[in-house]
């Protein structure tokens, strides 16, 4: 059974599908789905709803339409200002815009999986690798930082998400050399959960596997929890601070 559980946008739905909420960006006049505020406003008003209604036996799983997954930051929109400084202040408005949504993400209390379709790029690639995990399309699309070929430095959250997420081995060619990671070669160095050949043979594996991590019914607070204990740098650079949770054996 399929319901909407928020109101569709221009920008992303949110629907339940069996155990499974369903994210899906859908940005009908930007198939490469970047971040500006108002998608991020969106993303950030799902991820409450879907925190409000979670319950034991839930799963999140993310994806996205077209051949993008996220391609990171509005920077037409950021330009549009006019002139340099206005544009820098949009870039940081939309950093500061994504922290909250990391944030809530980090903090929902059931399992999150991304199903990455297309490129995901800079902040999509942050966005992605924020979830619990990360199943990628093989035969099209890329994780890329271009951060260091485009000459911008990464805002501190950035580097705690990619090195809390990208084995040590591996996060020099991806972040400080700029490589683009197909998903078989992340899957080789521990970045993704698994690769798939179609799109939607990726999201396919993605809601089975979310349906089978939903089947845990794990107690919602505790694996919020651990999942930020895992992750204290990030979670320092967000702004989350753990919780005592009170065993109920």
């Amino acid at each position: 059974m399929t319901h909407t559980l928020a109101r569709n946008n221009t920008m992303c739905t949110l629907e339940k599908r069996g155990p499974l909420f369903v994210l899906t960006l859908t940005s009908e006049f930007d198939d490469q789905h970047r971040l500006n505020p108002t998608l991020l406003s969106s993303l950030l008003a799902a991820l409450s709803e879907v925190k409000s209604q979670a319950t034991a036996g839930s799963a999140l799983l993310t994806a996205a339409h077209g051949r993008f997954f996220c391609n990171g930051f509005d920077f037409r929109w950021a330009q549009a200002a006019g002139d340099q400084p206005s544009a820098r202040l949009r870039l940081r408005r939309m950093s500061d815009a994504l922290r909250p949504v990391l944030a809530a993400l980090l903090s929902l209390p059931i399992p999150t999986v991304a199903a990455v379709s297309g490129n995901a790029a800079a902040a999509g690639a942050i966005f992605a690798l924020a979830h619990d995990y990360v199943l990628m399309r093989a035969d099209r699309g890329v994780i890329y930082f271009p951060e260091v070929d485009l000459g911008i430095t990464l805002p501190e959250y950035f580097a705690a998400v990619a090195g809390a997420k990208i084995p040590a081995a591996a996060l020099r060619d991806v972040v400080l050399a700029g490589r683009k990671v197909r998903a078989e070669g992340a899957v080789e160095m521990g970045i993704v959960h698994s690769a798939h050949d179609s799109a939607e043979g990726t999201v396919e594996a993605a809601m089975r596997l979310g349906e089978e991590l939903a089947r845990r019914k794990w107690v919602g607070d505790a694996y919020a929890e651990i999942r930020k204990s895992l992750y204290p740098e990030v979670c320092a650079a967000l702004g989350l601070t753990p919780k005592t949770i009170v065993s109920k054996i």
